[in-house]
């Protein structure tokens, strides 16, 4: 049995590995790939809305959908989405088509765990490790996608680095694109070595909330809340704003990318350890806040350097309550809720953050750089202290 659970883990472990350095690369790149089409920053804002409110309906359904048809057939249907998705965007021109491919496909302008796979794999890694184990294992889950997705993020500079060997840049880009989709066709091969999970006898009650139905929304308006001020700063639009405000060179950006997602994977074990001495909601607030204060900061810095540290420090603190998120939500419902629990709490990440890109690319447009960075770390403050007063009481069982 310990076995079969090892395989499994390492299966996901490997194909979110993979995901993430595709999500990685593609979030640089995206916004430098629009713009060469010759969109403007206000369109690019709106494809990101569009890719995050497809991946919210998306994430809907398959939270509905895991109890009644397992994990394993519609992991492989959602990488089969990505290989069309990395197709499509290179094959693509036109405005309007990129946004009808934004809007159904897996394209992730945000590098992070903004992702129709999420609730699905959540659901999967959580039956396999016990309740004292559980927060470990979703750092570490963690950590390897972070660190994968910084890696990406370096290789976002190869088209800049083809191009002084005579290689035009956007073709260099749309293959970046066609990599991306081999990563969902490799993916898809270890997600088929995933074990098969026995049938729910009563699917149609397992697929649903039952008695955390109360905790799980209240959890998932405030994490509407946190992802509406997140999608301000997308990663493809943090970097834009770079772009913009200091004329930072794609390579240059890559290299900075791989260092705020090197800071924010080893956050994730250190996260756990601190978890396990302040508690979880603790752990998500204390060290949120500071990260928010920094981006603000960040966002009237006068010099670059000034403003890639600031930006740093942020990477190194603003992702310890990813781990500490996933485990709290899996720990407070029962376990035939959990892929619906997962699908109603990740869906804000997309869905409430699909407002937010379109705004501040309106705002970038209006030459108001700095304002979706002092938004996003206001509204943040405001949720962390929010989650704080309404959750500090409502323990997970290792904390009881």
């Amino acid at each position: 049995m310990k076995h079969v659970r090892f395989h499994a883990t390492t299966c996901l472990f490997t194909a979110r590995a993979l995901r993430d350095f595709g999500d990685g690369f593609v979030a640089v790149l995206l916004p430098v790939y629009l713009l060469a089409l010759g969109l403007t920053p206000l369109e690019v804002g709106v494809i990101s809305t569009a890719s995050l409110l497809g991946s919210a309906f998306l994430t809907i359904g398959v939270g509905l959908l895991g109890a009644r048809y397992g994990h394993r057939p519609l992991l492989l249907g959602a990488a089969s989405l990505m290989i069309a998705t990395g197709v499509a965007f290179a094959a693509i021109d036109a405005y309007a088509l990129l946004l009808v491919v934004a809007f159904a496909g897996t394209i992730n302008p945000s590098a992070g765990s903004v992702s129709v796979f999420v609730p699905l794999e959540h659901a999967a890694l959580t039956s396999a490790v016990s309740d004292a184990d559980r927060t470990k294992m979703f750092a570490r889950y963690s950590l390897v996608g972070a660190l994968a997705a910084a890696v990406g993020a370096l290789v976002a500079g190869a088209p800049d680095l083809l191009a002084r060997i005579g290689v035009d840049t956007l073709i260099a880009i749309k293959a970046m694109f066609i990599l991306y989709a081999l990563l969902g066709l490799i993916g898809g091969v270890f997600y088929a070595r995933i074990p098969k999970r026995r049938p729910v006898r009563n699917a149609r009650s397992a697929s649903a909330l039952g008695p955390s139905r109360g905790i799980v929304f209240r959890l998932a308006a405030l994490f509407s809340f946190d992802a509406f001020a997140g999608g301000f700063v997308v990663q493809s639009l943090l970097a834009l704003w770079l772009f913009e405000r200091f004329d930072l060179s794609l390579a240059a950006a890559g290299v900075f990318f791989f260092c705020s997602g090197v800071l924010s994977a080893f956050s994730f074990p250190v996260a756990a350890w601190l978890s396990q001495r302040i508690g979880l909601i603790n752990t998500m607030v204390f060290t949120h806040i500071p990260s928010s204060i920094a981006l603000m900061l960040a966002a009237i810095a006068p010099t670059l350097p000034l403003a890639l540290g600031l930006l740093l420090i942020r990477a190194a603190l603003s992702q310890m309550d990813v781990p500490t998120r996933s485990s709290y939500v899996m720990a407070v419902v029962t376990e035939t809720e959990r892929a619906a629990a997962a699908s109603f709490t990740a869906v804000p990440r997309s869905l409430a953050a699909a407002a937010s890109p379109a705004m501040a690319g309106a705002l970038f447009a209006a030459s108001y750089q700095a304002l979706p960075l002092l938004i996003c770390g206001m509204l943040k403050i405001v949720y962390d202290l929010l989650l704080l007063t309404q959750f500090r009481n409502i323990r997970p069982p290792e904390e009881s």
